[in-house]
């Protein structure tokens, strides 16, 4: 089973992927940025550069035990995600 959720932030796409065989992976622009393999709970960081040029963190939160869900924060902030699969 795989799970895909996306933000687009500032022109920025962050994709967020969950597969039982491929485990966890945080890509920001197609590019990969953190990979994990937990059966459980995740935690993917990375950062993103916004419209000001600076940099900022991003973590996502992967878990569930019969669902997956998953939650994004930019800069210490909770940003909503569309899941795609």
């Amino acid at each position: 089973m795989r799970s895909v959720w996306i933000c687009n932030y500032e022109h920025n796409e962050i994709r967020i992927e969950n597969s039982w065989f491929k485990g966890e992976k945080l890509y920001v622009n197609d590019q990969l940025q953190d990979a994990q393999v937990n059966l459980f709970s995740t935690v993917l960081t990375g950062s993103i550069v916004d419209k000001n040029n600076e940099k900022k963190p991003i973590k996502a939160s992967l878990g569930g035990f019969f669902t997956v869900g998953c939650r994004l924060f930019i800069d210490h902030v909770e940003v909503p995600l569309t899941k795609v699969k």
